[in-house]
């Protein structure tokens, strides 16, 4: 059954049109968003899809594929305050929620989602939910809003209905992405700039190594981290972690304790790292860039701390069967790392990572190639 079928099932209608958001892959700059620092994400071709059509009240009705029992979800857009919604309907409801938040004229809709991004993986199946409803919206409402704008309803509504302190990497990059491209994002300026990622023309290929270890923004390890950060900017005297560079490290390890200088040199750390990734991606190709997913993960491991044995070992094993870098990608506490690799290197360095996987002891991974892809649009 298709998903305009599904629509009509259980709202009685037909919907004016079926929308469709991305998930994302962070190449490199984990926990430098908040931190209005610099991202370097890329739109995965996994989407999530929205079948909509606007009401003339201000109900909400959304229901979803994934939802086993198909039931619809009900609120009223007039009466909902921040944190009112639970569950995965938060999200799409947040959106409209937000839009109305921030002076947008709208009335309720109707919204059936469908997810091909994994729940749980670290490739923003959250954001892929808020951006198609977003686009959606945005075009049945006549709204007029950029990408930049939606990203930033796509973060107020996960804020402040959902309850997850997250940056705006994850929306901009289902927003903006583009075939064969990264996203380079300055998080303070919110300044997006395309970047040349050729994989295929280089003979590589990113794969996904989904641990399924599944995680949760809104738990206490992430906010934990973003604590750290506001603290240790505040003891260095800036407005932001993003305003430190390497050379402000041997001031801030003097005047900071070891857990918090640890936190901070991480996030000043990924910084350069992105920049240096978005200058090599340019000279020299995406293969020149593998040196710099390693770094990243040996500081989220031992300076962030937020790896997990998984990870580690998805990490450790692709690279003993030939990746070329590897690391761990998004918030962490579980998820996926990502391993950039040789073509011809794919079955081996997936046959590797599952065996590795299952001497541990551990679930098996889910393990695919994922490529940059188009962002957030209407599709039917």
């Amino acid at each position: 059954m298709t998903l305009v079928q599904e629509f009509e099932d259980r709202f009685g209608h037909a919907p004016i049109g079926v929308w469709a958001a991305p998930g994302r892959v962070n190449v490199i700059g984990e926990h430098t968003d908040y931190n209005d620092g610099f991202v370097l994400p890329f739109a995965i071709d996994r989407a999530t899809s929205v079948a909509a059509s606007v009401r003339e009240d201000s109900t909400v009705r959304v229901s979803s594929t994934f939802s086993d029992s198909g039931e619809v979800i009900v609120s009223d857009l007039d009466e909902l305050s921040a944190g009112d919604v639970d569950g995965w309907a938060a999200y799409p409801v947040g959106v409209l929620w937000a839009l109305r938040q921030a002076g947008h004229q709208l009335k309720g809709m109707d919204l059936l989602i469908d997810s091909q991004v994994p729940v749980g993986a670290g490739l923003s199946s959250s954001a892929a939910i808020e951006c198609a409803v977003a686009v959606a919206a945005n075009e049945l409402y006549e709204l007029g809003l950029s990408g930049s704008e939606l990203a930033l309803i796509g973060q107020r509504a996960e804020n402040e209905m959902v309850g997850a302190p997250t940056g705006v990497m994850d929306q901009s990059a289902s927003l903006l992405g583009k075939v064969g491209h990264a996203v380079f994002l300055d998080c303070r300026s919110q300044h997006a700039e395309l970047v040349p990622l050729p994989l295929q023309e280089n003979g590589l290929a990113l794969l996904v190594i989904d641990t399924r270890v599944s995680h949760s923004h809104a738990t206490g390890g992430y906010a934990a981290r973003r604590r750290a950060c506001e603290i240790g900017a505040d003891v260095m005297g800036v407005r932001a972690l993003r305003d430190l560079s390497e050379d402000d490290l041997e001031e801030a390890s003097g005047l900071l304790d070891d857990e918090t200088f640890r936190r901070v040199r991480h996030v000043v750390t990924e910084n350069a790292r992105v920049q240096a990734a978005v200058e090599l991606l340019h000279a020299e190709g995406p293969q020149a860039i593998a040196p710099l997913l390693d770094a990243s993960h040996v500081s989220m491991r031992d300076d962030f701390e937020i790896s997990c044995a998984e990870l580690d070992l998805a990490v450790e094993s692709s690279r003993k069967a030939g990746a070329l870098g590897s690391r761990m990608t998004g918030g962490g506490f579980g998820g996926s790392a990502i391993a950039l690799v040789q073509v011809e290197d794919i079955d081996r360095v997936s046959s590797a990572v599952t065996a590795a996987f299952a001497e541990a002891g551990f679930t098996e991974p889910a393990i695919f190639a994922v490529s940059p892809a188009e962002g957030a649009g209407r599709v039917s």
